[in-house]
């Protein structure tokens, strides 16, 4: 039987913006291992500059990162084990790094400028 996908059942808005932490995540200009084993912490999340942003290498819709700044969302993150945002920073989890979102292809387009 294959693996069921988003086995979480994370909200689109919930895997967009995983989607975009393994981004930044697996970026090393953006991102530090630790503290935990296998985590990595995201040292700068991106910011929306007219209708999208810069995530690693990607331009991205900002409509797609908006998670970013939602509280909710970063709530549910952290609920399910998979990334935690605080006064401490963002770190994104060895198991929020190997989720399979789905969208890694429909949400990352390379940058042209």
């Amino acid at each position: 039987m294959p693996p069921k996908t988003n086995p979480l059942k994370l909200n689109k808005l919930q895997l967009r913006t995983l989607v975009l932490l393994q981004v930044l995540g697996r970026d090393e200009r953006s991102s530090m291992a630790g503290p935990e084993e296998g985590a990595v912490t995201i040292t700068q999340l991106p910011q929306v500059h007219g209708d999208h942003v810069h995530v690693g290498e990607f331009t991205v819709s900002g409509r797609d990162a908006s998670g970013f700044a939602n509280p909710a969302v970063w709530v549910a993150l952290a609920r399910k084990g998979l990334a935690r945002h605080d006064a401490s920073g963002t770190v994104l989890t060895a198991e929020g790094l190997a989720y399979d979102t789905g969208l890694a292809d429909r949400l990352t387009a390379p940058s042209d400028h």
